[in-house]
């Protein structure tokens, strides 16, 4: 005399924990989305508070004009030390805002494609 063997379907297990991690993926793409579109939110008065420019002057130290309302400061960063050299009551004629890095991503394109097309 046998006797039955309850049988657990094999594929509706897999196919459970596959659509779980499936729905563990999604979630963690989505929470990236959102943390993408939600970086440039910052609280505070926009633009109260402008890097001007910088200049790497060693290894770890750099040297960079910031713009806090209309007071135009030069710091000196360094590791463990962040240290104010000077303050200018009216912008020095090099205070103006450099021009936005290109993106990496269309300059890379542009390279592979072949040059200037």
């Amino acid at each position: 005399m046998t006797v039955p063997v309850a049988s657990s379907p094999l594929g509706a297990g897999l196919g459970q924990t596959a659509l779980s991690l499936l729905l563990v993926l999604v979630a963690i793409f989505a929470l990236a989305w959102v943390l993408r579109r939600v970086q440039g939110i910052r609280p505070g008065v926009p633009g109260s508070l402008q890097i001007q420019g910088g200049l790497q002057v060693g290894a770890k130290e750099r040297v960079v004009m910031i713009r806090v309302g209309d007071k135009h400061l030069l710091i000196g960063v360094a590791p463990g030390r962040v240290q104010m050299l000077h303050v200018f009551d009216h912008p020095p004629a090099a205070a103006e805002p450099l021009p936005a890095a290109p993106n990496f991503a269309e300059a890379l394109r542009k390279v592979l494609r072949g040059g200037d097309k």
